[in-house]
């Protein structure tokens, strides 16, 4: 079997290479995660942002119905009460 000092030796260098691969896995994580935080956060620039979708029936809008009128008489203080 090998002696007592290669063992040492040979477990020295496996762990060193493992804590290197583990700090570069790390290093590569960190600047990933701060790359992405950049991006999210960039101020918000007029006309660059993507508005999903549009309203599904937007003929709704056009009249008010009974409650919204409710609402609109309460808000201006001209309810009848």
């Amino acid at each position: 079997m090998a002696d007592e000092q290669t063992t040492k030796n040979v477990a020295y260098i496996i762990l060193g290479i493992s804590f290197l691969v583990m700090m570069w896995f790390i290093i590569k994580q960190a600047r990933q995660n701060r790359e992405e935080s950049i991006e999210s956060n960039l101020p918000n620039i007029a006309g660059n942002d993507q508005r999903p979708g549009n309203a599904i029936n937007p003929e709704q809008f056009d009249e008010p119905d009974e409650e919204a009128l409710e609402e609109m008489a309460e808000l201006l203080d001209l309810d009848d009460d």
